[in-house]
Formats: C-alpha cells, sequence, structure tokens
C-alpha cells in the first residue's frame, strides 16, 4: 500500500471487518492512545466496522488537550507582558484559561503569533533583538525533537532574546498511569504511530510484560487502524500480550536515533502535570541544566504559579477511557467548538471535537446548537 486511496480501501475494509468477527469470542476494549487515530475512527466510522464484542476508548494523545490549565495561564500571562512576542502553534490560542485564552490577548493587542515551526520563532527573535521572544512548546515526543533543534540553534546563534514554555509530556509514563488505575478498563493499545516513529517501541515492552496488555503500533488511516484492532484482538484471543508493529512502513524498534540523542542534549526528564488526570511522574520533558538560560518560566518568573482545573469540564475522564464525550452532560449543549469549556472541544484532534463534527449526534432540542455535518 502506498496512495492514500488503498489505505481507505473499503473492500479492504471489509474484508479486515469480517476477519475480526471470525476471531473474537468475547468482549475486548480497546484504547487508541492518539488523538489523530480518534478522529480517522469517527470520521471514517472504523469503530462502527468492529464486532460489537469490540469496542474503542480513546486515549490522552492530543498535546492541546493534555496541557494544564496552568501552563495556559502562565502563557497568558507571559503574552500580556510588554515588550513579549508570543509565537504559538494555532490550536493553543483558543484553549480556555481561567478567565480567557491568547486568542483574547491578542485581540487586547498582545503580539501573540501563529508560527508552523519552532524554528520560525528563532527566525523571528533573531530579527527582533529588541523584544523578548516565547515560543509555546507543547506535545509529545514527536514535537519535541523539533522544539530541541531551536533551542540548540538559538544557543548556536547566540540568542540571549529567544526563550520556550515548556509543556512537554511523554506517552509511557500516561499509559502506565492509565493502567495502573483501578477503575482501568482497557486490555490492549493502538500506540501513536507518529511517536513511536521517533522513539521506536522498546520502552512499550516493559509495560505489555508487567500488565499483560498487548500493545500494536499503529498508522492513522482507516485500514491501518482496522489492521491495528486486528493484530490487538488476535494477541488477547490468544493469550499473548507483545508489542507489535502494524506502522512498519513508518517506524523501526529502535526510533530515529539522531532526533532522541538531541532531545537527550537539550531536555531531561521532569514530572508533569495532565490536564484533567493531574501530576504523573517521570512524564514531561523540561529543559536541561546547560539550557536553562532559554526556560521561559524562569526568565518570567511564572515558575510557581498554579491554577486549579474547572470541575465542569469531563476531558480528564473521557482522555482516560472513562467516559466518551456524547456521555458528558455538558456536550453540544454548554460545550460547543464556539462556546468550549476544555481543550478537547478546541483541539483539531480532541475527542470531544471529533465526535462533534463527525457523529452527528442527538442532543436535547430546547439546548441545541449547531450540529455540524462532515
Amino acid at each position: 500500500m502506498k496512495f492514500i486511496d488503498e489505505y481507505r480501501d473499503p473492500e479492504a475494509a471489509a474484508g479486515y471487518a469480517r476477519a475480526l468477527r471470525r476471531i473474537t469470542t468475547r468482549p475486548w476494549t480497546l484504547m487508541e492512545v492518539c488523538g489523530g487515530q480518534t478522529h480517522a475512527i469517527v470520521k471514517f466510522g472504523v469503530d462502527e466496522l468492529l464486532p460489537p464484542e469490540v469496542e474503542l476508548v480513546h486515549g490522552p494523545g492530543c498535546p492541546v488537550c493534555v496541557t494544564p490549565l496552568e501552563l495556559i495561564e502562565k502563557a497568558i500571562e507571559i503574552a500580556s507582558m510588554p515588550g513579549v512576542i508570543f509565537c504559538s502553534f494555532g490550536d493553543m490560542l483558543r484553549v480556555p484559561g481561567g478567565a480567557h485564552d491568547l486568542l483574547t490577548v491578542k485581540a487586547r493587542g498582545g503580539d501573540v503569533r501563529i508560527v508552523y515551526s519552532p524554528l520560525d520563532a528563532v527566525t523571528i527573535a533573531r530579527d527582533h533583538p529588541d523584544r523578548e521572544v516565547v515560543f509555546f512548546a507543547v506535545g509529545f515526543e514527536t514535537t519535541a525533537p523539533a522544539n530541541a533543534m531551536a533551542v540548540f540553534q538559538a544557543a548556536q546563534l547566540g540568542l540571549k532574546n529567544f526563550s520556550l514554555l515548556v509543556s512537554h509530556v511523554l506517552v509511557p509514563p500516561a499509559m502506565e498511569a492509565i493502567l495502573s488505575s483501578p477503575k482501568s478498563r482497557v486490555q490492549g493499545f493502538l500506540a501513536a504511530g507518529h511517536v513511536c516513529s521517533v522513539m521506536g517501541y522498546t520502552e512499550y515492552e516493559p509495560l505489555a510484560a508487567r500488565y499483560r496488555v498487548p500493545i500494536v503500533v499503529t498508522g492513522f488511516e482507516p485500514l491501518d487502524i482496522l489492521q491495528g484492532v486486528y493484530m490487538c484482538v488476535k494477541q488477547l484471543e490468544e493469550g499473548r500480550a507483545e508489542v507489535e508493529n502494524q506502522y512498519a512502513r513508518a517506524v523501526r524498534r529502535d526510533g530515529n536515533v539522531p532526533a532522541q540523542l538531541l532531545m537527550r542534549e537539550v531536555f531531561r526528564i521532569v514530572p508533569r502535570k495532565w490536564r484533567g488526570v493531574g501530576e504523573i511522574p517521570a512524564s514531561g520533558l523540561g529543559l536541561a541544566e546547560p539550557y536553562a538560560a532559554f526556560d521561559a518560566e524562569l526568565r518570567f518568573g511564572v515558575a510557581d504559579h498554579t491554577a486549579d482545573e474547572p470541575t465542569e469540564c469531563c476531558s480528564g475522564q473521557i482522555m482516560q477511557g472513562l467516559m466518551k464525550p456524547h456521555e458528558c452532560p455538558a456536550f453540544g449543549t454548554r460545550c460547543t467548538p464556539e462556546h468550549p469549556l476544555g481543550a478537547t472541544m478546541v483541539s483539531s484532534e480532541g475527542a470531544c471535537a471529533a465526535y462533534y463534527r463527525y457523529r452527528r449526534l442527538k442532543v436535547p432540542p430546547q439546548e441545541k446548537v449547531v450540529v455540524r455535518g462532515n
């Protein structure tokens, strides 16, 4: 399979659906880790092709969704300071803080800019030596190498006006936190293929062995996901718990070693808060000591600031597979993309946004706002 149509071939999808029905003998609950996989599942109706015994629940793999409220508040505070150019990917601008968001800061005159690469922010810092330039560095292992490169390049250029507000998180500790919860129903994982393209998949092997769960590294097209589900269910039915690689066209066992070396040069492993979940030990990246001068939290004196998470948003339960988006009482009524309660409704990879956009779910008529089709 080399082209996109082949990854979406209806006959091949029907073949996998039939194969799954043949091997499935009892209920199984699987979690897809990545929000990109969630959107593909809902958009193409992959879950509707599965046997009724196989349920997919949605994981924490959306970098915007898991960024804690206190980091959003820190971003808003820094972006509001005079003389600051605050750079971010576009999704972060509408994530609600305690009172408003980064888009509000921009509307009130703050210099908040959308960039498409952290290296763009380095260029802005080079071109504006009289301004402080801050890049909001969010994401999983997938984006960490590019952000590490930005810091490394800024250091090579001798820039004194560039810094990162870092909110990087790591996938394996979050999977372990989910598995170790007494409420967990997850019996197998579809691991995020792009994360594994950087990190490989050896660090998943102890998890699979310790918790007796199969983990299948999986891509993002409908046939990738169906094949990943088939491989996971086959392991469960055969009583195996191994790490397998469905996404072999992009992922190697050891991953991208030069990218990993750059990450280890610039970052160190730290505990990290996850929005709606809480702090998970050793689940994040912070700047290593030689690069501490590029830490925006230290530079702008906001490192100790905290904020309480909102209580009405259920995104934490959704990202742990304990609830589906449409089971939230606020879904489609008090929480919509235009008026979100949390990041899972704002982000282009958020589970709530996927259900709202593609699933055409019914909401109470008297409270109905607008439910979009695809």
